[in-house]
Order: structure tokens, then sequence, then C-alpha cells
């Protein structure tokens, strides 16, 4: 589906000063200071006098912390910002969104979708990127919000077709990687990593990084300038002021931000049914702690999405705190916690890790299974488990089998299906209170809206209803 949603704002300035920018009258990073020769004013007094003397003066800049951002190169001469959404619009999953300007083009996320249950024989929903292919020489990159699957899982089918660097942050370029491993695709494919108040030149465009919080690590938000005006894209988010890793999202950043002035903002919608205040992650972890004190004496199962790693090292860190070993089953799981543990993303206590073979070896109440299959993919592990159909672990009556996440839109049935197979087996099913959003709930939307001052509101990510109730509520 193509829609393209055209913007002209002439009267729009470029970025003015703030953290990371330059004021318009300022010199050159490179300039030195050179007395000039004293003149005689009309006052009588001598001008080209400085307060700093002495041949020590050096220009300071505000924000003098942060990279400092270079202007788009042109000045707004009429041309317009075209946004163009080639997927994640009135549904969920598939964000992908095309920001041309002139001869310019970058494209924001690249992810795909599951199919639905009239898709038969399909496995993978990848978006339509022909207006890409047929405006290729304009593409200047692939700017990631993240790494969760409905934000990287298409890039490397797209990537065949449409070749430009990709740029994001350390956790979310490893997993695409990963991706790539797998296509043969990591030898003619551009990474770029970028930190958090980090600014990337494209073209007309200038991107900054901002820090985020999500269920995964290392999520951003993009403040897109160009000449036309500041595009404030949210990706994914929500409001966490006390993250189980790093820090919390940078709401200082988008004030700055906001007080520039900015044309769009692009916020995420998905939670725009909910009142109040998405929870933290935190909160999960004492979850955890008395539902292990609750069934000391079961074999535990948690189902999760692989690239909740938060989620993971709460997990983790209840096992060890019980005494439990922890396998891990699902290989989506064991390629995310592999790398999130390689990059420092994960911290796991020596001697807590078993292989999935050795389950066998312990008795029920000293081992934690995480697995794959909490939407109810047909081949994830704990589908397989359900089904009898899994090689190394069989259901009892004595496991408890926890459900720590929430069915995606479209997955409930699937969900609900391998719910009653692993009750017809006599486990005990837990799938209520045990997750916490990623997403932000209709305090948290209208706390960006507010920070950010938009000229025009843009809802992204959610389906219809999603996208109308999140311009009700700001």
């Amino acid at each position: 589906m193509k829609t393209e949603n055209e913007m002209n704002n002439n009267g729009q300035r470029t970025p003015a000063a703030g953290n990371g920018t330059r004021k318009p009258n300022f010199r050159h990073k490179n300039y030195r200071y050179k007395a000039q020769p004293k003149k005689d004013g009309k006052d009588g007094q001598k001008q080209g006098q400085d307060k700093q003397t002495k041949g020590n003066y050096k220009p300071q800049f505000r924000g003098q912390g942060k990279p400092a951002l270079k202007r788009p190169r042109k000045t707004n001469n009429g041309s317009k910002l075209k946004i163009i959404p080639l997927g994640g619009l009135e549904q969920i999953g598939m964000n992908i969104t095309a920001f041309e300007y002139e001869d310019s083009i970058i494209v924001v996320d690249c992810g795909l979708a599951f199919p639905e249950d009239d898709m038969l024989g399909i496995d993978l929903v990848i978006p339509d990127v022909s207006y890409l292919k047929e405006n290729i020489g304009k593409v200047k990159g692939f700017v990631i919000t993240h790494g969760h699957e409905d934000h990287i899982g298409a890039l490397p089918y797209v990537l065949k077709e449409v070749n430009a660097p990709i740029y994001s942050t350390k956790l979310t370029l490893a997993l695409i990687s990963n991706k790539l491993k797998e296509h043969n695709l990591t030898k003619t494919t551009k990474l770029k990593e970028v930190k958090h108040g980090q600014v990337i030149n494209l073209g007309d465009f200038a991107i900054e990084f901002i820090k985020t919080n999500h269920s995964i690590q290392d999520a951003s938000a993009l403040a897109i300038y160009s000449p036309a005006g500041i595009v404030v894209h949210t990706g994914d988010f929500k409001v966490d002021y006390t993250p189980v890793f790093g820090d919390a999202i940078d709401l200082q950043r988008f004030a700055e931000i906001g007080r520039k002035g900015v044309l769009a903002l692009m916020c995420d919608s998905t939670n725009a049914e909910r009142t109040g205040f998405t929870m933290s992650e935190r909160s999960v972890g004492h979850v955890f702690d008395n539902l292990f004190n609750e069934y000391k004496t079961n074999r535990i199962i948690i189902a999760t999405f692989a690239s909740n790693v938060d989620r993971v090292q709460q997990i983790i860190n209840t096992a060890y705190r019980f005494g439990r070993k922890v396998a891990v089953e699902g290989r989506s799981m064991v390629n995310v916690i592999t790398t999130a543990a390689e990059l420092g993303y994960l911290r796991i206590p020596d001697q807590t890790l078993i292989e999935i073979d050795q389950v066998k070896n312990y008795p029920d109440e000293q081992v934690v299974l995480i697995t794959t299959g909490s939407q109810g993919e047909s081949m994830a592990a704990l589908s397989r488990m359900a089904a009898n159909i899994h090689k190394k672990i069989v259901i009892k009556p004595n496991d408890t089998i926890i459900f720590s996440s929430n069915p995606i839109p479209g997955n409930e049935k699937a969900v609900s299906k391998v719910i009653n197979e692993l009750s017809m087996k006599g486990a005990k099913v837990i799938f209520q209170d045990v997750h916490v959003s990623g997403h932000a709930c209709q305090e948290e939307i209208k706390l960006i809206y507010s920070l950010v001052k938009p000229k025009y509101a843009i809802p992204v990510h959610g389906e219809y209803r999603h996208l109308t109730l999140s311009l009700i509520h700001i």
C-alpha cells in the first residue's frame, strides 16, 4: 500500500540553536581567533576588543558535550517534504516509512509482519518497496529505531533489491548482522553504528538519535532535520523511569527539540486505548519472585519474546536467587541471548545456564526453561512441546507454564490453542499479570506531545482505531 502525505512549510526555519546545533551566525568549527586591528568608533571607544584576550579565546557553543549538528545544506526553496508510509499504518507490524526531499530519500525501519489466517502458504509478509526501487538513486540509507522483527525483519529481503547503508545503535546492528549472515549479505551491506545523541547526515537530511525505553534495549527516537522543518519520530517507546538496563528516556532532549519548532510528530499509538501510564519493566521482576516462591517444587517454563532482553535478565536473576538452572530453547531466543551477553547487555551469573540436553539431569524444582512461542507460532518451541512433537522436552502434569507476553492482535486464536493443549496435559498455565507493555499509554503519549509541540500530528504503529484514538487524547 502506498500513501503519500506531502507537507510544505516555507516559513519553517532550519534547526535553531540548542543542544547539538549551532547558531547560524557562529563561525566555522575550524575558525581560529585572530586579534583584529583596533579601530576608533564613532563614540571614540576602541573596537575589536573582546573580554577574553591574550590569544586564548575559543568560540563557545551551546550543548558543547554533544556532537555538533550540521544544518541541512539547503534552505527550503519551496520544495516539499514527503512522508511516504510503505507499511505500519492501520496494521500491527511491517513498519517502514520513507522520507523524501528533492534528491534525497531516507528509510526509517524495515520490518515484516506475520501472515493472517487467510494467507495460506505464506510464512512472512514483507513491504512493497517498488517506490524505493524506482528511486534507488535517491536512497541514502536505512535508519533503524530498534531491533524488533517488525522493524528489522524485512531487511534481508529488501536489501537484495535496494542496497543502502544501515544506521542504528549497537545491539540493533548486532541483531541485524545475525540476519544478514543467514542470507549471505554481510559483505555487501554497510553497517554504521550510531550512539544516542549522535547526528548523522544523509543527503538533505540530518538525523539525531534520541534515547528512549522499550521492551528491547538500545531503542531510539529520531529527530529528522530537513530544509522544510523538523520531524520527530518516536519509534516504539514508553516512559520508564526505572529501566532494568541503561538510562531512562531522554525527555529533556524532546523538550529542547520542541522549543526549536517541530513540523510534525510521528508518535507510537499502539496503546492509545489504554489509560494512564505503562508500568515499569522492573515490576515484572517482583511477579516472577512471587511465582517462583509459590511453585517451588514445579518445573517452570516461561515463554516470552526472544528480543525482550530485559525480561530474560529478570528471569535469570530470579532463577539464580531461587537456586535454579536456566535452559534456553528456540533458535531466535538462543541467538538474541548469545548476542546480548557478548555485548554486555545481559549479565548471566556463572554456572547458571545449562544446555537443553541437560535438563533431564536436574530435578524439576531446580530448572527453568526460557522458550519462544509466546505468540502461538506453530513451529516455535512451546507450540511443539504442546503438540508433543518436541524432541527434548515433554510436558508433565507438574509443570508450571508462564506466558510472559500479551497476544499481538491477530494471534489470539493461536495462543488460545496452545494454552488449551498445555492445559489438557495437566500443566498449570499462567498468562495474566506477568507482562508489561513496551508501548506508551495515553498519559505518556500526551507527555510527548506536550514536550514536542508539533504543528502536525501523525500517529503511527497501530491499527485504525489506535491511530484515531491517539489524536483524540492529545
